[in-house]
């Protein structure tokens, strides 16, 4: 088990020696908690530290420079976010967090483009797009592996979900969350749920992240440095009936003596791609569970629903 906390870590190297194995432990941890920590994940510690320390360079640059790259009207899908822009569902007090969106890169003339803008990179951060780039290409290529081994969970073919994540809407986001003032009405990020398939976190080994178990009880995720923090979104939940839930999670201000210190977090939001349409699996509806989603709809559609109501579009 991992340093206080519920979940077991399991080992994406596990796959190489027995598949099935690693998809039963990989599914089971999703199926109870919604969440799994995954570890040797074939992100290179290297890579991560590198994306960790430009992440950080990039947000210590004055409030003038950041906001350059802040698009009005464009829902914070590429760029920046400013501080105090996004409210969670349901909520009416923003998160305490600013943040940066990175993108696919699209060749010109690719059928997705009017799905997914451009990226734009700060010209202040030498090798930033190049490190990014390739932390986006890390991230994409763990996710299929765990989306391979949730196949074979639900007894789909393994290469079940290439085709439908195949140029996918995904987005890496860089998150910081500053120095939380005393007393704050607001937390770092309030309790919600992820709107993709599946989410992929770097740096949650700082405390604060937070799942709500089946009983209503908040519980820490911990993983241990350079492991990922990988939960379930609410594209997968629909498509798979609530099998595999899109479990609501949170980030907590931190104690007293580490409120003035920033924290600092990498989730990767894996997409469907945006025509796809998530209609329920047939091997997840029986008399038992009838189908909760008789309505198929397009992930794209799917998403922006959700993100106007957390105030992105």
């Amino acid at each position: 088990m991992t340093d206080n906390s519920i979940l077991s870590s399991v080992s994406l190297a596990m796959a190489d020696q027995d598949e099935d194995v690693f998809a039963q432990a990989i599914g089971r941890s999703f199926s109870d908690w919604g969440f799994a920590i995954v570890s040797d994940h074939g992100i290179s510690a290297e890579l991560i530290a590198r994306a960790e320390k430009m992440s950080r360079t990039f947000f210590s640059l004055t409030e003038d420079i950041k906001r350059k790259y802040h698009i009005p009207g464009g829902g914070g899908a590429r760029g920046y976010t400013p501080f105090g822009t996004e409210v969670a569902k349901d909520q009416t007090v923003h998160d305490l967090k600013e943040f940066w969106h990175i993108g696919r890169d699209l060749p010109n003339g690719h059928p997705f483009e009017q799905y997914m803008s451009a990226n734009i990179w700060p010209s202040e951060m030498n090798g930033f797009r190049e490190t990014f780039t390739e932390m986006f290409a890390a991230f994409d290529k763990a996710g299929s592996r765990i989306l391979a081994a949730i196949a074979r969970y639900l007894e789909l073919s393994p290469d079940f979900f290439d085709n439908r994540v195949a140029n996918g809407n995904s987005v890496m986001r860089l998150i910081h969350y500053p120095p939380v003032p005393e007393n704050s009405p607001a937390v770092r990020a309030a309790a919600h749920e992820d709107i993709n398939t599946i989410t992929l976190l770097i740096g949650a080994e700082e405390a604060g992240l937070e799942l709500r178990d089946k009983d209503g009880n908040w519980r820490a995720v911990t993983p241990r440095p350079g492991e990922l923090a990988v939960n379930i979104g609410d594209m997968l939940q629909r498509l798979t009936n609530n099998r595999l839930p899109s479990t609501t999670h949170r980030v907590v201000n931190p104690p007293p003596e580490r409120r003035g210190h920033s924290r600092y977090s990498m989730p990767f939001f894996l997409h469907f791609r945006p025509d796809y349409l998530i209609e329920t699996l047939p091997q997840c509806v029986d008399a038992q569970h009838p189908d909760l989603y008789p309505e198929p709809i397009t992930a794209h559609a799917y998403l922006l629903e959700r993100l106007r109501e957390i105030g992105l579009a």
